[in-house]
């Protein structure tokens, strides 16, 4: 049936053309845009999983950005420790120096006290962005940003390396405690051997002078080699207690005495009351390897045991400048992890929401085809109306 009021023909045809043009507004829009998943309505999971993904990487990027405020700081630790080495080290071979007959050991602490203060200077300007660990609260703890973790039950986490800030990292004891490497005082023998000595009921440690063996032979007529007395031989001559190997301690007999201001007891039981001018106090009691003088008066015993203070030191500062490269290293790593990471996800949700730009095109100028012919279509259903005149002519 023929109808002038209801062309079924350009209906279909219309039909048609609205599909067809709805295809290519989706088409084209995946061309211009590059996704298949550009909103919700195409795909709601694939949406959604792709819009968190994408969160995920800004904070990924936002923590390689912290790895790189991290490695700076590591990097300028590393750099004032690996400075304040080789300044140790000079200052060990001043202090070997000072150790040989006939040098001005003035002169020598003249360099030492430039090189302490060059080792103040180093750890002072040892800081990033305000932060400084070579300088610090000896105690605290510090650390660098490292990853951002998303579990399976979807919770997020920021995870971070540490660094201690304690007395084998730290060079100089920001709080005045002098617990770091640099800063911690050491006790030094001076020019004698630390005894325990009683003075009126009270026992203290006191430097007392050093003797030899060869000395105290040399003051007494008589001496009893096997034992630890060497007793005065003529009258008026004090004896000498022996307190360590060839040390001994200018003393007067007091047994049988029942009161003893200052005395030691030797092997025998017998008590000897050591010669209060003979008890010294050392020229460097408590010395930090930054702080030490020298003096023409300091003797061969002081200057090894600076010298061990030192070596020490160089241990403790070898170790924590082996810490910081290993915190480097970690660092360098996770940075590297992060931007492949980044990179794996990128391409994960590009498989997801990413469209196939040669499947799309193909599409495009199929659908241009069909439009064509559907508007063809359409003009030719419209001018069957037309035909109808005819049968009245």
């Amino acid at each position: 049936m023929t109808s002038i009021l209801t062309n079924a023909a350009a209906m279909s045809a219309l039909q048609t053309l609205r599909s067809i043009n709805s295809g290519m507004e989706e088409t084209q829009a995946r061309v211009s845009s590059g996704l298949r998943v550009g909103s919700a309505s195409d795909n709601a999971a694939y949406w959604s999983i792709a819009t968190t993904m994408r969160s995920d990487n800004m904070a990924l990027s936002a923590v390689q950005d912290a790895l790189g405020l991290g490695a700076a700081k590591v990097d300028t630790a590393y750099a004032g420790m690996n400075s304040s080495i080789e300044v140790v080290k000079e200052i060990k071979k001043k202090l070997v120096t000072a150790t040989e007959d006939g040098v001005d050991k003035v002169k020598i602490q003249e360099e030492i006290t430039q090189l302490q203060q060059q080792l103040v200077s180093i750890s002072d300007a040892a800081s990033f962005s305000g932060e400084n660990w070579l300088k610090a609260n000896v105690g605290d703890n510090t650390s660098v940003v490292a990853s951002f973790v998303r579990d399976a039950s979807g919770n997020v986490s920021v995870k971070k390396v540490d660094y201690a800030l304690d007395a084998s990292t730290v060079l100089f004891d920001a709080t005045g405690g002098k617990a770091g490497i640099l800063d911690r005082e050491t006790s030094i023998d001076g020019n004698g051997i630390a005894v325990n000595v009683n003075i009126g009921g009270t026992t203290s440690t006191y430097n007392v002078v050093r003797y030899t063996t060869a000395e105290v032979i040399a003051d007494n007529a008589a001496f009893d080699a096997g034992g630890d007395v060497a007793v005065g031989g003529t009258a008026g001559r004090p004896g000498y207690v022996k307190v360590a190997d060839d040390t001994w301690v200018e003393a007067i007999d007091q047994s049988g005495a029942t009161d003893h201001e200052i005395f030691a007891t030797d092997s025998g039981g017998a008590v000897w009351a050591i010669d209060a001018t003979k008890l010294a106090t050392s020229t460097i009691p408590d010395a930090t390897v930054s702080g030490f003088t020298i003096t023409a008066a300091t003797t061969g015993p002081e200057l090894d045991d600076l010298i061990q203070m030192v070596d020490t030191a160089l241990e403790d500062m070898t170790s924590a400048a082996a810490d910081l490269g290993s915190l480097g290293m970690r660092i360098d790593l996770q940075d590297e992890f992060v931007s492949k990471l980044t990179e794996s996800i990128d391409k994960g949700v590009g498989r997801l929401v990413d469209a196939d730009m040669n499947e799309e095109s193909t599409r495009l100028k199929a659908l241009q085809t069909q439009q064509q012919l559907a508007i063809q279509s359409l003009s030719i259903a419209n001018s069957s109306s037309q035909n109808i005149l005819s049968l009245f002519r």
